[in-house]
């Protein structure tokens, strides 16, 4: 018997690949699926089920091409509705991999279709859970992520991830591993581990929501409590995974166009396209197309294309290294958004010897930021999250989290020049760009972030009581 984790370090996603005596079963596969039939082919064995474990919101699955690709049915869980041909598994039911067998366990509450899959190994014992969005290791999966049409309400809906919790997973024996389709990172929980799989033993002992004795409503309370609001391009990527999409390869193929200068800016006021520039974030600080918004390709992109750019119809043209635009196009596509428009040939460098205009973004480094810090009067900007912002941050700082820059945009100045800041460096210039294109332009990014301003003798707080 084989498992295998991959994980997408972009997505903190995690799909699976398990073989058994000649049959492959691979589950929550990520879009681009060559992988997949690259490795069972390898090993000689046939993908026999592609399972999921439930509609996912935060990226787009390769179930239907993978399926298209290999014949191997699709499996869902109890409830599941899809627009294609898929075997929806009965609760309890057993599915045979070579000598292993593979159990389906209802288990919602993060949605009403939320199935964990019970691996049993050849000699009949428990051996391994999968997950999906139900237990990650440190927290369980938001209940509040389901399509606009349900009319269930996150209360109601955590009530049923405790009854699903205390009924199916606690009874499990405390030697199960425990794989769950999301790390550190993800947007589909709180307090996600670093680690990616663990026992089940060890989430009853430190996981809060498995903790013993715990009730209902202590449950309902703490699991929904402090959650950030869903990106708005979750309910479009649960649309695609419920009714389907085109295969990632004809994207690439349709998308990945070279424009000149002059066929850039032709695109750009024709479909009032974004433009996208996904270089480093230094880079970018230097010279950019005015107009641009930074996300860079060396962080945690596609999640932040989604948050920031939310509609995933809209129109992109991209700025990319060198050799990246490939890359570009298939991390855009893994979120759904599809409708890149093609790519600036030759790059910034080529944008510039034609003699167009480039911008930059105004920086400081920390150590000169440390200078005028207690002589002036600072408006600070801190982008990080709450949770980062309330553990450690600087006095006077404002917390205005990336995450919900749309929302909180009047509450940056127009009026004053401002400091911005988040841990490293990466958020602080998408929030700047982001700004810069919303019409503010007293903006100075603070250079290595919170992570720098340590380094220097500016005091730090916490506003977390001991």
């Amino acid at each position: 018997m084989i498992i295998e984790q991959i994980y997408t370090e972009c997505l903190s996603q995690a799909s699976y690949y398990i073989e058994s005596n000649g049959e492959a079963a691979i589950i929550d596969p990520l879009r681009e699926i060559d992988s997949y039939i690259e490795k069972a082919k390898k090993n000689n064995v046939k993908i026999k089920y592609i399972f999921e474990t439930h509609f996912h919101a935060d990226f787009v699955s390769g179930h239907l091409s993978l399926s298209k690709s290999t014949g191997a049915p699709i499996i869902f869980g109890p409830t599941s509705k899809t627009s294609f041909k898929s075997i929806i598994a009965k609760d309890g039911e057993v599915f045979k991999l070579g000598s292993i067998k593979i159990k389906a366990l209802h288990t919602p509450g993060h949605t009403m279709e939320s199935t964990t899959y019970l691996l049993i190994n050849s000699k009949g014992k428990n051996h391994a859970i999968f997950t999906g969005d139900t237990l990650f290791l440190g927290d369980v999966g938001r209940p509040d992520l389901s399509q606009k049409s349900s009319k269930i309400k996150n209360e109601d809906l955590a009530a049923i991830l405790y009854e699903s919790i205390t009924n199916k997973i606690i009874p499990l024996s405390d030697d199960i591993i425990v794989y769950p389709a999301h790390g550190a990172g993800s947007a589909c929980g709180k307090n996600l581990s670093e680690k990616t799989f663990g026992t089940l033993g060890e989430q009853k002992r430190t996981n809060y929501a498995l903790r013993p004795n715990i009730k209902k409503r202590e449950f309902i309370k703490e699991v929904l409590e402090g959650l950030d609001s869903a990106p708005k391009y979750f309910n479009q990527n649960v649309k695609l995974n419920k009714e389907g999409y085109q295969d990632i390869n004809d994207i690439i193929e349709k998308r990945k166009k070279a424009l000149t200068p002059t066929e850039f800016e032709i695109k750009l006021k024709k479909f009032s396209a974004i433009i996208l520039d996904v270089r480093s974030k230094d880079e970018f600080s230097k010279a950019h197309i005015p107009g641009s918004i930074f996300i860079g390709l060396n962080g945690s992109f596609a999640p932040w294309v989604g948050t920031i750019l939310q509609d995933v119809k809209k129109a992109i043209l991209i700025v990319s290294p060198n050799g990246r635009e490939k890359e570009t196009i298939e991390r855009l596509a893994r979120v759904g958004f599809d409708n890149s428009l093609g790519f600036l040939k030759g790059g910034i460098n080529s944008w510039i010897s034609s003699g167009r205009i480039v911008e930059e973004i105004k920086t400081i480094n920390v150590f000169d930021f440390e200078k005028i810090y207690k002589k002036n009067d600072l408006l600070i900007y801190d982008v990080r999250k709450k949770d980062e912002f309330y553990t450690e941050s600087i006095s006077n700082a404002i917390n205005l989290p990336l995450n919900n820059i749309q929302k909180n945009i009047n509450e940056f100045s127009k009026k004053d020049e401002f400091y911005i800041h988040c841990k490293t460096g990466y958020r602080s210039v998408i929030a700047s760009s982001y700004l810069k294109l919303n019409g503010f332009e007293k903006i100075v990014n603070i250079k290595s972030g919170f992570e720098g301003i340590k380094k220097t003798n500016i005091e730090i707080n916490s506003l977390i009581s001991v």
